[in-house]
């Protein structure tokens, strides 16, 4: 593509950045051309005229308000546009672009590599493979299983921390092969979170080809435990390491450029079981059937759980897995279900758990007391999930910083709650932020899965930005 072609896709065009920007067809122009530049001579000539129409922009354009969400302060904004028009990272942005099909098809590998909940170790060996061959300066896996690769800044006075999780949802013997229909990528997992992975691996890798250092140390870490009843094992382990702890997070899970989260959606998470005798549904009538009193119980705690979500913080519950019995004609020796409860607020989460705990045993008491025969039923109230709520000031440089390098993007971010790896530091009041992975995907946590690398390279482009504007930018070496 000619140059005269990028100024008139800018101008006239559509692209990510159009509709937001269009009014501003200087700025726009000098994003499209810094972001599709590739390879060739006719590409160093596009990124010359890019960088000064982006030093252009930081003098003509004081801020970003028509980019980036209300919180963004003007100092932040102008810290993002300075460092994106840096040499080193222009050279970084474009290997970034130029690594595309080599995404992909570290995307592929590590997709049909199985990473079922609690059996992550496969995946993590080839990432930490791949941290060492492409710019770590040492890797190690700790003790829980998260995979670790270190790259030494010059100061090494913070850490760094910027990661995604390597395990999936989906259980073992689970098929991942990817198949590939025009340009859309199809396996359980693809997005979340390998996605994420590769955004690390190609931002760690672009930085050590353009020979971008840094003044703190960035840890780059595969995570184990995210997902469902892992209960962010792995986070809570390295926040808890003292020594391994990062002085801020970085994570890569969830979607497009636009979404920030900044605020942990709390959980907790039960394995109920109720038990009993069991025996023939005739032959053994009057004696306590579980069943009956897991019953009794949820209707219980959904009467008042109702009421308390339908005020205040917003709250949630919900019976989503339950189990038991042996045949129609028997009474079941045991009822088992899974309850997930999450809120925006930690004493709401508390109040609704209470309220959960109460209506069990309500249930089980009502069904004893009809117990003709036999033995009392017995209950095993067990937490089997336990992720903390929080939230952070907008203020803080981290945010700031994650809100003025994807407004270098031409979009306005918006700032969000949600359950990730971030949870565990927000709660400890560590600044994190979890930005998007790219592209187009959809159907996660479900066997249809799939992704579309539609400009893909953004993502890698914006993390790699903010990872190095909290880390500061070293000079170069005279």
């Amino acid at each position: 593509m000619r140059l005269w072609q990028y100024c008139g896709w800018a101008l006239f065009g559509r692209s990510p950045a159009t509709e937001t920007l269009r009014s501003e067809p200087v700025k726009l122009i000098a994003f499209l051309l810094y972001s599709q530049c590739k390879t060739s001579s006719e590409s160093l000539l596009l990124r010359t005229i890019s960088s000064a129409l982006f030093a252009l922009v930081a003098i003509l354009v004081p801020d970003f308000s028509l980019l980036s969400a209300q919180e963004l302060a003007p100092a932040y904004a102008a810290e993002a546009r300075e460092l994106a028009v840096d040499p080193q990272i222009v050279k970084a942005f474009a290997l970034a672009e130029e690594l595309d099909q080599w995404s992909l098809e570290r995307l592929i590998e590590l997709t049909e590599i199985p990473a079922p909940p609690f059996l992550e170790e496969a995946r993590g060996r080839r990432f930490a493979e791949l941290l060492k061959q492409f710019g770590a300066d040492s890797v190690w896996t700790d003790i829980e299983g998260n995979v670790i690769g270190l790259r030494r800044g010059r100061g090494r006075e913070r850490t760094i921390g910027f990661g995604g999780h390597l395990d999936t949802v989906f259980p073992e013997g689970t098929d991942v092969t990817v198949r590939q229909v025009g340009d859309t990528l199809f396996a359980p997992g693809i997005g979340d979170d390998t996605r994420g992975l590769v955004v690390v691996l190609t931002a760690l890798r672009a930085m050590e080809e353009a020979g971008v250092e840094t003044e703190d140390d960035i840890l780059f870490v595969g995570v184990v435990g995210e997902e469902g009843l892992g209960d962010l094992r792995g986070m809570k382990h390295l926040f808890r390491a003292t020594n391994e702890a990062p002085d801020v997070w970085i994570d890569v899970d969830g979607g497009g450029l636009s979404r920030l989260v900044t605020m942990g959606l709390g959980s907790v998470r039960y394995r109920v079981a109720f038990n009993g005798p069991g025996g023939h549904s005739w032959g053994a009538f009057g004696l306590v059937n579980p069943a009956h009193a897991m019953s009794r119980a949820v209707r219980y705690f959904q009467d008042i759980a109702d009421t308390l979500t339908r005020n205040g913080a917003r709250t949630s519950y919900n019976v989503g897995r339950i189990g038991g019995g042996t045949s129609v004609n028997s009474i079941p020796a045991e009822t088992w279900m899974e309850v997930d409860m999450r809120s925006e607020n930690p004493e709401s989460l508390d109040r609704i758990e209470q309220v959960f705990l109460d209506a069990m045993n309500r249930g089980l008491n009502e069904e004893n007391r009809l117990r003709r025969s036999g033995p009392p039923l017995t209950l095993e109230n067990r937490k089997v999930g336990d992720r903390p709520s929080g939230s952070l000031e907008s203020s803080l440089p981290l945010i700031q910083r994650a809100l003025a390098t994807t407004a270098v993007f031409g979009v306005s971010a918006e700032l969000a709650r949600s359950s990730t790896d971030s949870n565990v530091p927000i709660a400890q009041g560590v600044p994190a932020v979890t930005i998007g992975r790219g592209g187009v995907g959809g159907e996660g946590h479900s066997p249809g899965e799939w992704w579309i690398n539609q400009d893909g390279h953004l993502a890698i482009q914006r993390a790699l930005l903010l990872v190095v504007a909290e880390a500061g930018l070293a000079n170069p070496i005279s």
